[in-house]
């Protein structure tokens, strides 16, 4: 089923403006008005349960047709959590290059998938190549980090890729030797940022890979980086990738993918094949930092967000201030970057050499002039973003409010009454058809309803209040519920407030899943290991009767049927013990929830402790900053398995800058430009990772902590 409406607001004014005038109707019998989000299920009605509490640090998640759901994590493991038993267990892990943003990114599920012919599962992943990483003996020298400025020759040795590959996934395990490697995007590594992806498909099975700029944004102000200094590195550079028709970063790629993995380019994308200094593969370019995609399943229209430059000011030197963009692709097309933000709204041609703009770029007629191009020089026009929004309140969109900027696109709800008949936590016909849009930054989830011609008609609030924390990812599942990934509030690790959940839709009257909590005495030690856990603090609202089930070692058989049982661990490994809590009464019972507790038995986790710098320590950025970090583990600790990494904290989110390996050395603090420390709310932060080798053929385990920096004039 599909709604359409007509909402009186200023995106309606905002399309007016632009000519594209939005259509009215009726949407199956809900009716607005002037009121956005009249009508709308209250906050109350819905619920959101705790899947995976402990995700590790959380990229992208995707839901299995049999309601099982995989989430990856950056440092490069795929987990699974199973809905029967609520056990979380990890998949598979890929050995992967980290370095700033780079890891395992993106997880989709091909559209045939049924677990038995076709297992075929999707990642978007660093392969770890022969970039250069840093040597631990040097602590003075980060030989990890790419020059800023340098030869072609130094350039050149971190020049790296990410590949998108599908593997099977044999029962709750992903298979590594069944890799089809199926296309890989060049990347500049050593240097941030921007390179991220996202994966989808649509009706035709046609795969969309959306590709970061891979473009340093730290040194231009926070406008555009469009550096073409000689010596200067090609990183700094946008239009050698989303502006570059013969290049796949800052694009929204579009494939077929054959039985071997290989892939054909299907009709309709920007280029035909064949055409000199361009890639068949590109479907939309002129996108800096494309994080999430996602395709409506009922009219394919492809949902696009791109994250926005950092510049809080407009500039008449440089061009306006940072706009985050979301916009609905039915065709292909160019959507500006680094030229423009909308065809109204141009960025300045700035000379980095002189220090002085060229004047504004020709957004109806945008050209790539610069020497690291190696397409086109005549691009296409310019597109019209269907939402484009800063920092402050928005003019056009005062819906969205003020406040960082990280706009993420979500899925559209495809109602089925057969699913709402038979899974009690489906979403209401209410959202049937709208496109959701989050903010990483602001915590929230939006409704963005579509007129009958596809332009926006609105505004939604969607869960008003339900608490959020840095959503890094949504769909919804075959049960008709919304699966949430949230980042948490910090930097390159797993941070208190990351989780996988689910939304539910319970209604006015529906019975509410219980909220189990789990605990245990100990956390770890030797064999034999006797461990008291405890199913107390598990709540339900009706106060219904609770059946309590602990598996002890994650085999998917109940161990003990206790709220409060006791267990002897007699050999060594890493255990989660997982209490599963299951509601007896009230109209929908059965309904069930999970919480685990991690049991280490004969490897101890790592503590690592920050000697220098100290929390709270003052600098000045530009300061080079040595920092000592101290690990205490029960296997003699190698250095050069510890990583240390500054981030520039802004707000509630941060920019990492460089890494170094090692116990000891040195880290210059640098500060991005656009950001100023008088105006925004900046911090160095310092995190520090172990992972121990782990000990008679168990897994390593990791330790990490993490020091912030107050900035002082």
């Amino acid at each position: 089923m599909r709604r359409t409406s007509i909402i009186a607001s200023a995106a309606v004014v905002a399309a007016a403006l632009l000519a594209v005038p939005p259509t009215s109707a009726a949407h199956d019998g809900h009716d607005h008005g002037t009121d956005p989000g009249a009508g709308a299920p209250v906050t109350e009605e819905f619920q959101k349960v705790v899947l995976n509490d402990t995700p590790g640090e959380p990229m992208d998640l995707a839901v299995l047709p049999d309601g099982r759901v995989l989430h990856t994590t950056r440092a490069g493991k795929l987990w699974l959590h199973d809905p029967e038993t609520g056990i979380n267990k990890q998949a598979g892990e890929l050995d992967v290059y980290l370095h700033d943003e780079e890891g395992l990114q993106s997880v989709a599920v091909d559209p045939g998938f049924d677990g038995r012919k076709n297992r075929w599962i999707y990642l978007y992943y660093s392969p770890p190549m022969d970039t250069p990483v840093d040597d631990p003996s040097t602590p003075g020298v980060n030989e990890g980090d790419a020059p800023y400025t340098g030869t072609p020759e130094q350039f050149a040795a971190f020049e790296g890729v990410l590949r998108l590959s599908r593997f099977e996934l044999d029962g709750d395990t992903l298979d590594l030797s069944s890799e089809q490697h199926i296309i890989d995007v060049e990347q500049d590594r050593g240097i941030c940022c921007h390179v991220g992806g996202d994966i989808v498909f649509d009706n035709a099975g046609n795969l969309y890979l959306s590709t970061g700029d891979d473009t340093n944004p730290f040194e231009s102000g926070g406008y555009t980086p469009i550096d073409e200094r000689e010596n200067r590195n090609p990183a700094f550079d946008a239009q050698r990738t989303s502006a570059n028709t013969n290049d796949l970063r800052g694009k929204v790629l579009r494939i077929t993918v054959g039985e071997d993995g290989s892939y054909t380019v299907p009709e309709g994308n920007l280029f035909e094949p064949g055409t000199p200094g361009t890639r068949p593969e590109i479907y939309l370019m002129g996108l800096r930092n494309p994080f999430r995609i996602e395709i409506d399943p009922d009219t394919d229209a492809l949902y696009v967000a791109d994250y926005s430059p950092d510049a809080r000011n407009a500039s008449p030197q440089r061009g306006p201030n940072g706009h985050g963009r979301w916009l609905v692709a039915r065709d292909s097309g160019n959507h500006g970057w680094p030229y423009c933000v909308t065809p109204d709204m141009p960025y300045q041609d700035w000379d980095f050499a002189t220090g002085t703009s060229r004047g504004a770029f020709d957004c109806a007629a945008p050209k790539n002039e610069s020497p690291h191009n190696t397409g086109l020089t005549d691009l296409p026009p310019v597109e019209q973003p269907d939402v484009w929004y800063p920092s402050v309140t928005s003019a056009e969109f005062p819906e969205l409010g003020r406040g960082g900027v990280g706009p993420m696109a979500g899925p559209a709800y495809d109602y089925d009454p057969k699913t709402a008949r038979k899974h009690s936590n489906a979403w209401p016909a209410y959202y049937d058809g709208v496109p959701l849009f989050y903010e990483w930054t602001r915590d929230y989830i939006k409704g963005f309803p579509l007129a009958e011609d596809g332009t926006l008609a609105g505004i939604e609030d969607v869960l008003p209040g339900l608490p959020l924390s840095s959503p890094m990812d949504m769909e919804f599942g075959p049960d008709g519920a919304l699966y949430v990934l949230e980042y948490g509030k910090g930097y390159f690790s797993e941070n208190p407030e990351a989780a996988l959940s689910r939304i539910d839709w319970i209604g006015p009257h529906g019975n509410r899943t219980p909220v189990p909590a789990a605990s245990a005495d100990v956390a770890g030690g030797s064999a034999p290991l006797t461990v008291a856990f405890s199913g107390e603090g598990t709540e339900d609202a009706e106060g219904d009767r609770l059946r309590y089930a602990w598996d002890f070692d994650s085999d998917g058989r109940t161990d003990s049927w206790r709220r409060n049982p006791v267990h002897t661990y007699t050999e060594d490994g890493v255990f989660t013990a997982t209490l599963k809590v299951t509601d007896l009464g009230g109209r929908d019972r059965g309904k069930s929830a999970s919480a685990e507790v991690r049991i280490v038995v004969g490897n101890e986790v790592p503590v690592v402790e920050f000697v220098t710098p100290v929390q709270g320590q003052e600098f000045s950025f530009g300061d080079t900053v040595a920092f000592e970090v101290r690990v205490t583990d029960d296997q003699p600790v190698d250095c050069s398995r510890l990583t240390v990494t500054y981030i520039l904290g802004h707000d509630t989110h941060g920019h990492p800058q460089s890494s170094a390996t090692g116990c000891t050395g040195t880290i210059t603090t640098t500060l991005a430009q656009g950001h100023d420390p008088a105006e925004d709310n900046l911090f160095g932060v310092f995190n520090a990772t172990y992972r121990d080798p782990g000990v008679d053929g168990l897994p390593s385990l990791a330790g990490s902590a993490e020091v912030t920096l107050t900035p002082v004039s």
